[in-house]
């Protein structure tokens, strides 16, 4: 006759029931609870990665959509400028708020929210132009967007093998570049109705909302009371310094490329075509090595990988001003450098999820987007005026020291076990 019965985590895939006969025996319930374990993980990563699909898609396409709906009905480029700018604003700001939510709630239940909101926004956009409008609602997309990345990360990561997991973000990511690439597509739907595309997309988001909806729903682990949340901050800092910088440094180089590489290519007299082809080089450089860098991580270890990337991605970088406009030779470069460098936040995050306590990664999940809100927001200011006043190529030499100096840094950074951070958290 059994004893008693207690959980026991099988291989972070999920929890399958062990009842003990004595203390020195146990028998595992069945195999079929394991292979449902598994299963429930699989579908689970799926239903999370079209959420990122349909989440990319959406941003790519209302950037340059709004924009040219903008610029046809007579808005001048910097008022335009700063309505795109709201996004960014309502993602930053969500990021400081989101983890309560979370913990409060659970997974499913923000995700839920999130996509309710982005399509609210959706479904408003055609019927008004008003600029204090639409600010208001990119606002509340970009706090959706906040809502839905920060918890697919999370879930993502909290809920993965330790012996797959950098394959597992790797998918993220790879999902989030898909969408991403796919989403200005919809501009082409625009001579059909101003509403046709927006209509688009809410049903994409309707239809990923009815998968979501069939998820259970869990919480991060509980952390302890006594562990306030400047605790937590500051543990997670002293942790894991260094593996919080890939956020920062990421955000930093796309947003830097994205606006800074335009005005590059055009003083060296590139046409516009070329340049749009070569920023497009970065993400395809990124989606071909995403995953294999993820997997590589599981083998030989986080640190390694990201210690190369970045001195990989620091030498790409310094060849840039010295290719001149040779098209080829800057193809090369840029996907070199979008390749190993595209794969920064999501090795981060694994590596983040390696070191730290489970109860603490939603708090390295807010840092981490936190850095990479900052990284994009100083990217193109700094970019823009480095350009104007040091020089064209200054913008790649910064890039490519900043990768060197995270490089070097790498060699220095130590991971604590996760036994002194939880005794630091609550001391």
């Amino acid at each position: 006759m059994l004893a008693r019965c207690s959980l026991q985590r099988y291989n972070v895939l999920g929890e399958i029931a062990v009842c003990y006969r004595s203390k020195e025996s146990a028998i595992i319930l069945s195999s079929d609870v394991i292979a449902s374990a598994t299963l429930s993980f699989r579908k689970r990563l799926i239903i999370l990665l079209l959420v990122v699909i349909v989440a990319g898609m959406s941003q790519g396409m209302l950037l340059p959509l709004l924009s040219i709906m903008l610029e046809e009905a007579g808005v001048s480029s910097s008022l335009n400028g700063i309505n795109s700018a709201a996004m960014y604003i309502g993602i930053f700001c969500t990021m400081f708020l989101v983890e309560k939510p979370v913990r409060r709630f659970g997974y499913k239940k923000v995700i839920t929210a999130g996509i309710l909101l982005i399509t609210f926004a959706n479904i408003l956009f055609p019927f008004t132009e008003l600029l204090a409008v639409w600010f208001l609602l990119r606002f509340i997309v970009g706090v959706g967007d906040s809502l839905l990345h920060y918890t697919t990360q999370l879930w993502i990561i909290s809920s993965s093998p330790a012996e797959g997991r950098g394959k597992y973000i790797s998918f993220y990511g790879m999902a989030y570049g898909i969408g991403f690439s796919l989403g200005p597509l919809g501009i082409n739907l625009l001579p059909l109705g101003k509403a046709v595309p927006f209509i688009i997309s809410s049903l994409f988001f309707t239809s990923v909302l009815l998968l979501v909806l069939r998820l259970t729903n869990e919480l991060p682990e509980r952390i302890k009371k006594e562990a306030a949340q400047e605790n937590r901050f500051k543990a997670t800092y002293r942790a894991a310094w260094f593996v919080l910088i890939p956020g920062l440094l990421y955000g930093l180089m796309e947003s830097s490329m994205n606006s800074s590489f335009p005005l590059y290519g055009l003083r060296i007299e590139l046409d516009q075509h070329w340049i749009s082809l070569l920023l497009m080089a970065f993400g395809i450089g990124g989606l071909i090595l995403q995953l294999p860098l993820g997997m590589l991580s599981d083998r030989i270890g986080r640190k390694p990988v990201l210690i190369s990337c970045g001195i990989v991605g620091s030498l790409a970088f310094f060849l840039v001003p010295a290719a001149g406009s040779n098209i080829g030779l800057l193809f090369i470069l840029f996907a070199i450098a979008g390749g190993v460098v595209g794969s920064f936040y999501s090795l981060g995050l694994a590596y983040a999820a390696d070191i730290l306590p489970r109860a603490i990664l939603p708090t390295a999940n807010v840092i981490a987007s936190i850095h990479f809100s900052i990284g994009s927001m100083i990217g193109p200011t700094l970019g823009g005026y480095s350009i104007h006043y040091i020089s064209i190529y200054s913008i790649f030499l910064f890039l490519g020291s900043v990768f060197l100096i995270f490089a070097l840094l790498g060699f220095v950074f130590r991971a604590k076990r996760k036994a002194e951070i939880t005794t630091g958290m609550s001391g």
